[in-house]
């Protein structure tokens, strides 16, 4: 990461998990939500007789494939909305972005401090599900399908993937927003179109394969990729401690003196 101080960034994410742990909202929606998306495939799991087809079996099972992947597009966006407009409420917000840490070091440390914990329930979900229908399901295709190469490589990359991009959409709206409930709606809910990439999988109106879950992969690093670069260019610093972007001056020299004209501050 050339241009990054590992220290500095290191310590932003270690501040940002300080402020969470701080957060009752957010500590209750990182242990209460995964339940709650666990719920639909328990019912597969349990419930799913042995005389369905293998074809039907795995249907059910690509509903449950989706369930899970909501949890990494979700919890993720609710912390992402909290991590400006929260600390401006807090008054937290000025004094980290008066220290000499880059713009890139304050992004990248507020967007591990949720997406480690939030990839890593994804996993735990998965893990926990694969694991019950080895031992409960009474449809054997159910375990098969779950644990198979291409189910196990499409959960392992696109649980990342789409975290990353529902921190990121929601580290632009909180960037923007006044109030702290409005950003982690808005938040919430810009980070679910991505799931449709995973739904036609899920549903198999798309085959799932290893290729399959490749291509996809790439297509959503190419769109986190962009994503980011438009969160980068609104970050501004000055807009977020004064409500305006810096000045732009056009054809001064250092000590000339400047007209109303040559000025221009484009208000919030």
């Amino acid at each position: 990461m050339i241009g990054l101080d590992l220290g500095r960034l290191g310590a932003v994410a270690r501040k940002e998990m300080r402020e969470y742990r701080r957060t009752p909202f957010i500590v209750g929606a990182m242990l209460v939500l995964p339940f709650i998306f666990l719920i639909n495939p328990a019912i597969v799991i349990f419930v799913l007789s042995a005389a369905i087809k293998p074809a039907a079996a795995a249907r059910d099972v690509g509903s449950t494939f989706l369930v899970l992947l909501v949890v990494p597009a979700v919890i993720p966006a609710t912390i992402a909305a909290y991590s400006v407009v929260g600390e401006r409420d807090q008054g937290t917000l000025e004094p980290l972005l008066s220290t000499p840490v880059r713009r890139g070091e304050i992004l990248i440390g507020k967007a591990l401090a949720p997406v480690i914990p939030s990839v890593g329930i994804a996993y735990l979900l998965f893990a926990l599900v694969v694991i019950l229908a080895h031992f409960f399901a009474q449809n054997p295709a159910v375990a098969a399908t779950l644990s198979d190469g291409p189910h196990v490589l499409a959960q392992a990359l696109f649980a990342p993937l789409l975290a990353v991009w529902s921190i990121g959409v929601g580290t632009a709206i909180s960037t923007r927003a006044s109030d702290v409930r409005v950003a982690q709606q808005l938040g919430t809910l810009a980070s679910l179109p991505p799931l449709a990439v995973t739904a036609l999988v899920s549903f198999q109106i798309v085959p799932l394969g290893v290729w399959t879950a490749v291509g996809f992969g790439l297509g959503l690093l190419v769109i986190d990729i962009a994503m980011w670069r438009v969160v980068a260019a609104m970050f501004d610093r000055e807009r977020l401690i004064t409500g305006s972007r810096a000045v732009k001056t056009t054809g001064v020299s250092p000590g000339d003196s400047v007209g109303p004209g040559q000025v221009r501050r484009i208000q919030a």
